[in-house]
């Protein structure tokens, strides 16, 4: 996005991107910041995030994971050739699988319900058909707790 509005570079002026929630005229940044910041804002139960101080942790940590290692990781994946293609092949393919182990036999990354986990990782399952032409793998036969995920 080279053509940024005005609104956009006041809003968020360390980053300059999107997503940019104004709520009450001031901007919230990031998207599980705003998810979080709305969480708490429009309570409602259950909530995205447990109660539970170290559950609490847990999924802002694998959060986190997902918003710090796929969509990177991804994008490498997509704009790259050569040695940066395929070691991220590699790292795309290992992190599917480390989500995949935390998954485990769960329906859902937080136990019974959706919640901060699976929001933060969901956007990306329409790339999986694309992760998986890039990566010449199979997401059903490599991840498949992962596609029934999605």
């Amino acid at each position: 996005m080279s053509n940024k509005s005005s609104t956009l570079l006041k809003m968020n002026p360390v980053h300059q991107q999107i997503p940019v929630l104004i709520h009450n005229g001031r901007p919230i940044c990031e998207s599980m910041i705003i998810v979080q910041y709305i969480d708490e804002v429009w309570s409602h139960k259950p909530s995205l995030l447990p109660s539970d101080p170290y559950r609490h942790a847990h999924a802002r940590f694998w959060a986190d994971y997902i918003d710090k290692k796929i969509y990177p990781i991804g994008r490498n994946l997509w704009a790259s050739k050569g040695e940066l293609k395929e070691s991220s092949k590699e790292d795309l393919f290992q992190c599917f699988k480390i989500l995949e182990e935390e998954l485990g036999d769960k329906l859902y990354f937080g136990d019974e319900s959706f919640g901060y986990i699976d929001l933060a990782l969901i956007p990306f399952y329409s790339f999986f058909y694309t992760f998986e032409t890039l990566g010449n793998w199979s997401m059903v036969a490599e991840f498949s707790k992962l596609v029934e995920w999605g």
